[in-house]
């Protein structure tokens, strides 16, 4: 087949390149059949900025033409106004002067129908079009629910009560009183009561406080009664229904939910045989209910880690980190500029390193990536298919050396600096993280059948996943799983975006032009389970990285299989 292409050698590394755009591809059509994407890249949202901005100034204009308008109709309206009055004051007086009769039959014939031509001019023709230009790249509503949704994560994640948000974090972004009643009907119209409850009891606080909006209470109380009698909290639900009665008392559902409140409450009671307690006079707030469990079992120490809290770092550990002159095995091209290397951890080791890219390169990464970013897709673990996830939130491009020489220049220091081979490794992904962009635990490498009796780092099994039913992701590619990972830090993160490693609690914060590399597996071949980490949520500011995966393929001489299981 190659040979009808008319290419007669086809090298090891062309076979790679090849296999490589073929799961690209596979990878863009399912991101291209994908709808709400905008909101995953902060990158991509910058366009939104610069096109608003546009429509403003489309705006303006349209205004100005329709005041324009406004006024030469305001001046034919006066002018006849004034010639009416005299004209209906004596009618046959008027037109008894031949020139009165002669400027009617004008006016009436010429004039009001020029005055009928302006009324009917539609400036807002320029302004509808630059719309209509514009409209086919806004976000849709899936965008917006997805921006919610990252609000509320970044919300769980930092433990933030909802007033944080809407009073604008030590900045001027606020939200209404509708704002956050929309960010309560995003959540309820998705189950999510939990969350409901917080913003629509935001939502009701700043309406109680004297903020106009265009929402009502009764609306804002129908939602957050129910939505708290979901949580179980039936005397507050009694409670805020009764307010709901006392404002509007036909209300068609709010009767009858009252009764059934009241019901359930006193048959609850009669069974517990206690007595009926008024509900709390507390706010609800932030930690009033419980949030509900969800598919991730270490969720509370991954999101401890994102705060900065539980790190399992010590003095005993702490001594065992050093930082040095890394030569890359006396490699010609560190020799005389050796690269900075620091410990971050010391089992697994994970090194950081220094002035790894400098600002140019980061911007012609960028440059290069940002054309081609596309929704970040992971794979289904039971079938092998490349899909979106709502907890993997970023967008990703792949660039190879030939791209430029800034790629190809990155992807051999990568080899200098590891002494691992990169001919078989994946192309660059660069990704930038979107609102609340995150990426929650995962491993890098693919999880073969699963053989319980083996141990990692004592008795430390993964039980959580059933490792049995993920096919080898990387088969089709035949260079082997993924033997290591660096990670390049390509923007400062204002707050978030810490990369954490949940299994031995250690947190690794962005630094731009720095990377840091591990190995995912050991020199037996097996996995290292505790490499599972994860990329929190960015809080404030726009985070880049960019990832080169080393294969296990071309690394027999440079990292040779140990001689134990587990090496």
């Amino acid at each position: 087949m190659l040979s009808r292409l008319g290419i007669s050698k086809v090298t090891g590394r062309d076979t790679m390149r090849i296999l490589w755009a073929l799961l690209c591809c596979c990878c863009c059509c399912c991101c291209w059949t994908t709808q709400a994407e905008i909101f995953t890249s902060i990158a991509q949202m910058t366009d939104l900025i610069f096109t608003e901005k546009e429509l403003v100034q489309s705006l303006r204009e349209y205004i100005k033409a329709e005041e324009v308008k406004l006024a030469a109709v305001k001046s034919w309206a006066n002018k006849l106004d004034d010639l009416t009055r005299v004209s209906t004051s004596d009618p046959e007086g008027y037109l008894a002067h031949p020139v009165n009769a002669y400027k009617l039959m004008k006016r009436l014939n010429t004039e009001w129908s020029d005055l009928e031509s302006l009324v009917l001019q539609n400036p807002s023709e320029g302004f509808i079009s630059n719309m209509s230009v514009h409209r086919q790249y806004f976000p849709d509503e899936e965008d917006e629910t997805g921006a919610a949704k990252a609000l509320m994560r970044l919300q769980d994640t930092y433990q933030l009560d909802s007033e944080a948000f809407s009073r604008g974090m030590h900045s001027n972004a606020l939200l209404t009183v509708d704002d956050c009643f929309d960010m309560g009907k995003t959540a309820y119209n998705d189950a999510d009561y939990y969350h409901a409850v917080l913003w629509m009891q935001q939502a009701l606080k700043q309406l109680d406080a004297g903020e106009e909006a265009v929402v009502s209470k009764v609306d804002i109380l129908d939602y957050l009664s129910y939505s708290v009698y979901q949580m179980g909290d039936l005397p507050r639900a009694i409670e805020l229904t009764r307010r709901l009665v006392a404002i509007d008392s036909s209300h068609q559902r709010a009767g009858g939910n009252l009764r059934y409140f009241e019901r359930l409450l006193f048959k609850q009671l009669n069974e517990l045989n206690q007595a009926y307690q008024p509900a709390s006079e507390e706010p609800i707030q932030l930690g009033t209910y419980s949030r509900p469990k969800d598919h991730l079992p270490e969720r509370e120490a991954y999101e401890a880690l994102c705060r900065g809290e539980g790190l399992q770092m010590n003095e005993v550990r702490r001594s065992r980190l050093f930082c040095r002159y890394q030569d890359g095995n006396r490699n010609p091209r560190l020799l005389l500029k050796p690269i900075k290397e620091e410990d971050e951890w010391d089992s697994p080791h994970i090194v950081r390193y220094l002035n790894m890219l400098s600002d140019e390169e980061i911007e012609k990464i960028k440059e290069l990536a940002k054309p081609r970013l596309a929704r970040a897709t992971v794979r289904d673990p039971k079938t092998g298919v490349l899909t979106t996830a709502n907890y993997r939130v970023s967008k990703s491009a792949w660039l190879e050396g030939d791209d430029d020489p800034v790629i190809d220049r990155v992807n051999r220091r990568i080899q200098d600096i590891t002494g691992l081979a990169v001919d078989t490794a994946e192309l660059l992904q660069v990704a930038n993280y979107g609102v609340g962009g995150q990426y929650e635990p995962h491993y890098d490498f693919s999880r073969r059948p699963f053989d319980s009796s083996l141990k990692v780092d004592g008795n430390r099994l993964a039980t959580f996943l059933n490792y049995k039913d993920e096919p080898d992701a990387f088969k089709r590619l035949g260079t082997g799983n993924r033997v290591a990972t660096f990670l390049n830090y390509m923007s400062d993160v204002e707050a978030g975006g810490a990369t954490v490693f949940p299994d031995f609690g250690a947190a690794i914060w962005p630094r731009k032009g720095t990377a840091v590399f591990w190995y995912n597996l050991f020199k037996s071949g097996e996995g290292d389970y505790r490499t599972r980490h994860a990329a929190c949520p960015v809080l404030v500011g726009s985070k880049w990285v960019s990832n080169k995966w080393i294969h296990e393929r071309g690394q027999e001489f440079r990292r040779p299989c140990g001689l134990t299981e587990v090496d």
